[in-house]
């Protein structure tokens, strides 16, 4: 007997009423009678759902609507097995009973209740299982007298089953008998069927294997008299395919008999020897073209293989030299075989000139030694190069390096040879370095140049600068990695001191521009100061009058707070300008940034008789870069322009400050003024340090504003005006990627 057991079933919906309960509601009344009404709709819907399906599978699916819609403790079904002997059990349990049980005490129970065979009392009880509370259970048979089963429900409801439950029961058994009877019937249906299967195949089988045994004797027969016809034409060619052959062959073939003597001499021998072929058969192999050095030789190999059977040369490939018609001897490769036959032995011989591959082996020898000669010349100019040399796999792994390329890094060729080039990369050149590695093994790139920091193998770094190429590979060597390094560490430390020297050199320069606006600055700050002073003494006078003028004194208090303001203004843009830091990039107005310097020139301007103008783009984006680096290169172009409008006389001195959008990602700003201008010699080195057109100026203010715009990783320029003057322009990104040092 088998017994399938299927775990608790979750989240059961609540007891329905009993039909013969007092229901004082009638809606609840209505909606019990729906939900039956919808059990009953689902119960009859289920032959379509196991429909096909095997008696198990339909009484399964049965007990799972049946455990839902009667919120039973558990459900138990016992039927005939229709294939194996015996009684097949299934039980499913709800999560919310209460009652400890196993499939064991079903089953054992089964047999108490109903006995082996279930044919005893099918009304319900009360039944108790060891010391839990008692249940009520009720069998439900399956078919007209349990001949396919019996269900048996529980519940620990006390007026279980009611007029509700025994009618969805009862629909529920009569679905489940004609279902499991159509499946018995549609199983001996399947058998019966299986069964006329496989005897119409064992026929057809033995019926295909007398037909096979047919078809075997008829080819057989076929192929007999096929081989015969094959065979009497292949007699009537024979001879034809023999001499075919033989006239077509590339290779010299020689037959002789016994005695020596030649019996077959092909066309490819008369060309090659220079015989024709009538005139050397019967003649003896030895006189036509064995050389006299080897007839003495010839003769006894032959005597010792006719007495002995004992022979060098039978079935070996050699080579000799040959004699030809004209007296010369040929380098030839034979092979010599014995024709099978009866009778006396004869031999057939395959000679071929390989005059042509002596020379080709010469040549090759000679190719050889040349490549020996270039590979030693290449092994020292490996060796002996001024810089380090290293080949690398595609994968990046060293496959040779050079004693440069060792000392520079600290390791040896061999701890090399275990690590790839990345795995000695600085990291933070690695991506780049991995990305241009890949172009190059893509094809996009012939070479590439990289400076980088190498990690030696005591930690710290060297500066080097690769340049890399990839070698193409030959039939016996894959294409590789070469690189050469050249260590530029002292390069770069001298680089780095030059950029100090150079920060150093523009904070004097801002100093040497700022001690110019002294006076503009003083006469800014001594305005608001002095009208500190002013309305201070004027809101004492108010305070002191008889009555106090309160109102006056608050709006004297109110302008002395707004000149505070403007003293406060003017000491904090100075001490920006004065303030020495390094490079801190930020997002900036570059309008704003403009208009600040400005305010610091006004009274330089006024006094210099210069008029300001305006050409401010409204739309402009705002830009990531250092404000005070970009406002010393405006007031250094500012002061510039200023005093190369100081001499003139005849025209207006107009200043026009103008900024515009270049592109998607670039802001410009440009000064332009009506001085003096540019000659063609100052245009070409105005950028030049120490290069000055002023006789008190140190030529080191548009070199600085240069080596600023272009770490901004932009451009400074200078262009003469239409007219009079000159215009200076710098365009930057509106984002970096790295601010370099000034």
């Amino acid at each position: 007997m088998s017994f399938v057991y299927v775990g608790l079933i979750a989240a059961i919906p609540p007891p329905l009423p009993d039909m013969n309960s007092q229901v004082e509601d009638p809606d609840q009344e209505v909606k019990r009678l729906q939900r039956c009404i919808n059990d009953l709709v689902s119960l009859l819907a289920l032959p379509a759902v196991w429909s096909g399906n095997q008696p198990s599978q339909i009484v399964q699916i049965l007990l799972d609507a049946l455990l839902r819609m009667l919120n039973l403790d558990f459900i138990c079904a016992r039927l005939q097995d229709p294939v194996n002997p015996g009684w097949l059990e299934i039980l499913r349990v709800s999560d919310s009973c209460k009652l400890r049980i196993t499939p064991q005490d079903i089953s054992r129970a089964l047999d108490q209740w109903f006995g082996v065979e279930g044919q005893k009392s099918l009304s319900a009880f009360r039944h108790r299982f060891g010391d839990q509370d008692s249940i009520s259970i009720f069998p439900v048979p399956l078919g007209v007298h349990g001949e396919s089963g019996m269900i048996v429900v529980g519940s620990d409801r006390l007026d279980f089953p009611g007029q509700t439950d025994s009618l969805i029961l009862g629909v529920a058994a009569n679905q489940a008998s004609i279902g499991l009877q159509e499946a018995r019937l549609l199983a001996e249906q399947r058998r019966i069927s299986h069964e006329l299967d496989h005897r119409v195949a064992e026929r057809t089988a033995e019926l295909a294997a007398a037909n096979e045994e047919l078809r075997k004797e008829i080819i057989e027969r076929k192929l007999a008299e096929e081989r015969l016809r094959h065979e009497e034409q292949e007699l009537k060619r024979s001879e034809a395919h023999k001499a075919a052959i033989l006239d077509s062959s590339p290779d010299c073939v020689v037959a002789i008999d016994h005695e020596g003597r030649i019996t077959e001499f092909n066309p490819a021998a008369e060309q090659t020897f220079g015989h024709r072929r009538s005139e050397v058969l019967g003649r003896p192999l030895a006189d036509v073209i064995i050389p006299p050095s080897l007839r003495e030789k010839h003769h006894k190999g032959f005597a010792r293989y006719l007495a002995t059977g004992d022979s060098q040369v039978l079935g070996r490939r050699l080579e000799m030299t040959a004699l030809c018609n004209d007296g010369r001897e040929i380098p030839v490769e034979f092979t010599i075989t014995r024709i099978p036959q009866d009778g006396p032995p004869a031999f057939t011989g395959h000679l071929r000139d390989i005059t042509e591959r002596k020379k080709s082996e010469d040549a090759l020898r000679a190719a050889h030694a040349q490549v020996l000669r270039s590979e030693e010349r290449w092994r020292s100019v490996f060796e002996n190069s001024a810089v380090g040399v290293a080949l690398t796999d595609l994968n990046g792994r060293f496959i040779a390096t050079n004693s440069v390329y060792q000392r520079m890094l600290g390791y040896t060729e061999l701890e090399l040879q275990s690590l790839t080039f990345l795995d000695i990369t600085h990291e933070q050149d690695r991506d780049a370095n991995a990305m241009l590695v890949a172009e190059l093994l893509a094809e996009e790139r012939q070479e590439f140049q990289i400076e980088k920091q190498y990690r030696r193998k005591d930690g710290t770094s060297v500066w080097v600068r690769n340049n890399a190429s990839i070698v193409p590979g030959t039939e016996r060597i894959p294409r590789f990695l070469m690189t050469l390094s050249e260590d530029i560490t002292q390069r770069k430390l001298s680089e780095a001191a030059l950029a100090k020297a150079r920060s150093e050199l523009a904070n004097v320069s801002r100093i040497t521009s700022l001690g110019v606006l002294t006076a503009a600055i003083a006469h800014e700050v001594n305005q608001p100061l002095s009208g500190i002073v002013t309305n201070a003494s004027t809101c004492l006078r108010m305070l002191s009058a008889d009555p106090p003028n309160i109102e006056g004194a608050l709006e004297t208090v109110r302008r002395t707070i707004r000149d505070g303001n403007r003293a406060s203004d003017v000491i904090t843009r100075l001490r920006t300008l004065y303030s020495k830091k390094e490079p801190s990039p930020e997002r900036m107005d570059l309008n704003e940034a403009a208009r600040e310097v400005t305010a610091l020139s006004l009274s330089e301007l006024q006094r210099s008789g210069v008029l300001l103008r305006y050409q401010l783009a409204e739309d402009l984006p705002p830009l990531v870069a250092d404000r005070v680096q970009l406002q010393q290169v405006i007031l250094n172009l500012l002061r510039n322009a200023v005093e190369a409008m100081s001499t003139i006389r005849d025209r207006p001195r107009e200043l026009l400050i103008r900024t515009d959008q270049d592109g998607e990602n670039k802001v410009q700003l440009s000064v332009k003024d009506t001085g003096v201008g540019l000659t063609p010699q100052a245009a070409e080195r105005i950028f030049e340090a120490f290069y000055t057109t002023k006789p008190d100026g140190m030529g080191i203010g548009l070199s600085i504003s240069r080596s600023i715009i272009e770490a901004h990783q932009g451009r400074l320029w200078a262009v003469p005006n239409d007219g009079p003057g000159s215009t200076f322009s710098f365009v930057i990104p509106c984002s970096l990627d790295r601010l370099a040092d000034a």
